[in-house]
């Protein structure tokens, strides 16, 4: 896919959110350490979200190339690799990926390949599946549209990923944010209902359609995750 100049700059300040500001709370975050009440909240629905989407996948993943888009401290990773899947674990944030790499337990090592950059460049190649937790909902609509039409030619199975939904005290937080912008504030969140992503993705040539799975509403942790499949 051509990156829009929405999804380029969004992508750009990502990036420099997680590997300037918010590296060591991350790295505390997917650990078991101890951390705040509303943390607790986050990690605790975090957890749940990935149970959800790993229960999106088979079993036993002996041979699938999957892609963990936006592999952040790389728990899905080990999950996955578990399973048998040869991974393709990217991050925007390199220093992301240095924990994730750290992190990973020496026996599944073999199977997985990990790397820093675009989770939608083309040069990654083919995959059975994609699993993109928490990766996609800095985006605007149609920057999503266009990652699926771009990802979709190049994925045999399902791409499970999520979304913050588009739910009334969102859509009001989302909204705030927009009447106050700060340069120096973190990504935020853009709401998406599925049927106005599926006309996106429909709109860039994508054929296909989406499935709403489960929403987790834990504390401050708000998300949705969605299948999209050929």
């Amino acid at each position: 896919m051509v990156a829009t100049p929405t999804y380029g700059a969004t992508r750009d300040r990502v990036e420099d959110y997680f590997d300037r500001t918010a590296t060591k709370t991350w790295e505390r975050l997917t650990s078991d350490a101890p951390v705040s009440g509303i943390r607790q909240t986050v990690r605790e629905g975090r957890d749940r979200m990935r149970t959800i989407m790993l229960g999106q996948m088979p079993e036993d993943l002996t041979g699938r190339r999957v892609l963990d888009a936006g592999c952040g401290a790389g728990q899905m990773t080990a999950e996955l690799a578990a399973r048998g899947a040869d991974v393709l674990a990217i991050d925007i944030s390199p220093e992301l990926v240095k924990i994730a790499e750290r992190r990973l337990p020496t026996e599944l090592a073999h199977r997985v390949t990990f790397t820093s950059g675009d989770m939608l460049s083309p040069d990654l190649g083919l995959f059975d599946h994609v699993m993109a937790m928490d990766s996609m909902i800095y985006y605007e609509a149609d920057d999503l549209g266009q990652a699926l039409a771009g990802l979709c030619p190049r994925v045999g199975g399902s791409i499970v990923f999520t979304v913050a939904p588009r739910t009334p005290f969102l859509m009001a937080f989302w909204g705030l944010g927009q009447m106050f912008p700060r340069s120096d504030r973190s990504p935020t969140m853009i709401p998406h209902a599925p049927k106005h992503l599926a006309r996106s993705a429909n709109r860039h040539g994508a054929k296909g359609a989406i499935r709403e799975v489960e929403r987790v509403s834990r504390g401050f942790y708000i998300s949705t995750c969605l299948d999209y499949a050929r």
